[in-house]
């Protein structure tokens, strides 16, 4: 079986946190900071979070563990769903665990991760004035 592979994201291994920060700041319109301390990242679309990426150790560091994750805003439905099928996501810590589920990107495929990341950042340009929204809506 041959496997082609992009040099910049690597489909077929998982991520690290160089290129999860990547890949999401390719994303048209993504602006990432740190409100919540040195220890996560957080990636914004006109100003709604739609990824949060924790860095390792400080305040957000779950002492039970300590595996590289993050955050991500989907729908209800949608977070059940990846729930019940990876063993990788679950409800996100310090977040509505409704809306979001933390993701343990090392232990999932990487195409998974940036579907999901792409994922989130759609659902959070469908929720923009519909004026705004065209820019980062594909059709």
């Amino acid at each position: 079986m041959f496997r082609t592979f992009t040099p910049k994201f690597n489909m077929f291994c998982e991520m690290n946190i160089e290129e999860v920060r990547d890949y999401t700041l390719s994303l048209l319109g993504v602006t990432e900071d740190q409100p919540f301390g040195d220890d996560i990242i957080t990636f914004r679309l006109e100003g709604k979070i739609f990824v949060c990426l924790w860095l390792g150790g400080g305040e957000h560091d779950m002492k039970d563990n300590s595996e590289p994750r993050l955050a991500l805003k989907l729908s209800p439905e949608r977070n059940e769903e990846l729930r019940e099928r990876f063993s990788a996501v679950t409800p996100a810590w310090h977040w509505n665990k409704k809306h979001w589920s933390d993701v343990y990107y090392e232990r999932i495929e990487n195409s998974l991760v940036q579907e999901w990341i792409k994922e989130s950042y759609q659902l959070v340009a469908s929720k923009l004035p519909k004026a705004i929204r065209q820019k980062y809506i594909q059709k």
